[in-house]
């Protein structure tokens, strides 16, 4: 009975494995909300996220979320926070522009056709960004070019990381009722699950353009890298 019991909470284990995952991802997600208490800083956390996630996936799972966390944060903290910036006036022009066709009616209501439109391209954008900056080191443009690459690489897997992306936000804000209990669940872990399935989703799709590691563990992309390793590790990505 001791051994069966051993056995069933070993770490290498199926159990031992989800709880350790599982840790990584409260721990990481608890990190994200403390560190997006200034708000303009949710872009460069987002990023970190998705960095302690990746890195998960590519190594042997065992690793501190709160180091990794720390690194995704100071190496994504440029790029992160202009994206994030970017997006949030975007979105907040195009919140506007819906409610002046809202109120204006009429011919309006078809203009606000093609502000949906571009909001969700802006929203595929930011959520595609985010994953392919925490794996890749380039340039805004170019990260949001290999975003598009990838989302449109997959439809189907796009459509499932766009819906988790979402959904869970909307379903949030509709439900006042249920308020507390939501925001219990995105605090514990909600922000890490969402970041763990994009990664899983999108992994084997990078991984093709990553570098390869000698080592069992591979590792993440050392954003402090050689500028000519950088070019080559993108150069499939830079030809298209």
């Amino acid at each position: 009975m001791s051994s069966l019991l051993h056995g069933f909470l070993d770490n290498d284990s199926f159990f031992g494995k989800f709880m350790t995952k599982a840790g990584i991802i409260i721990g990481a997600n608890l990190m994200f909300i403390v560190f997006s208490i200034p708000f303009f800083t949710i872009g460069a956390g987002i990023a970190a996220l998705y960095h302690v996630m990746l890195k998960t996936l590519r190594g042997d799972g065992v690793l501190n979320p709160f180091k990794e966390f720390w690194s995704g944060f100071k190496g994504n903290f440029r790029q992160g926070t202009i994206s994030w910036l970017a997006f949030a006036a975007v979105m907040g022009v195009l919140y506007l522009d819906l409610r002046i066709c809202r109120e204006a009616g009429g011919v309006m209501e078809l203009v606000s056709l093609g502000v949906w439109a571009i909001i969700l391209a802006a929203v595929i954008s930011f959520c595609f960004l985010m994953p392919v900056m925490a794996a890749f080191s380039d340039t805004i443009p170019h990260l949001i070019r290999n975003g598009w690459f990838f989302a449109l690489r997959r439809p189907l897997r796009s459509l499932v990381i766009l819906f988790f992306n979402v959904f869970p936000l909307v379903l949030t804000y509709s439900d006042i009722q249920n308020l507390p209990l939501y925001a219990f669940l995105w605090c514990m872990f909600g922000f890490g699950a969402i970041a763990m399935l994009g990664s899983t989703l999108l992994l084997r799709q990078f991984e093709e353009f990553l570098p390869k590691s000698e080592s069992e563990d591979a590792e993440m992309y050392d954003p402090k890298a050689d500028e000519k390793d950088i070019l080559d590790d993108l150069k499939k990505l830079d030809g298209l």
